[in-house]
């Protein structure tokens, strides 16, 4: 009984680094576009400081979204922030 406790107890150290692996690498444009995931939708602001680009891929069910805001006060200049919708 004791054994299979801590092989319970394993597993789940395992998997919980896994899904930090996993979290500590964010989303990028890059690397949604080197994975296959295609645009499905683009829209730009009336000053084009910012704009959102939809990321769709056939063999999954959510989307997801990337907001860059391209503002010359910050640095860096260009920053983006991809995250899934589910």
């Amino acid at each position: 009984m004791r054994g299979c406790l801590s092989l319970t107890v394993c597993l789940a150290v395992f998997l919980g680094s896994l899904l930090t692996a996993s979290a500590a690498e964010p989303l990028t444009i890059e690397r949604l576009s080197a994975d296959g995931w295609e645009i499905a939708g683009y829209t730009g602001t009336f000053d084009n400081r910012s704009s959102l680009i939809l990321f769709r891929r056939k063999d999954t069910k959510y989307f997801v979204q990337c907001s860059i805001l391209y503002d010359v006060t910050r640095n860096p200049r260009v920053i983006t922030n991809c995250y899934e919708l589910h």
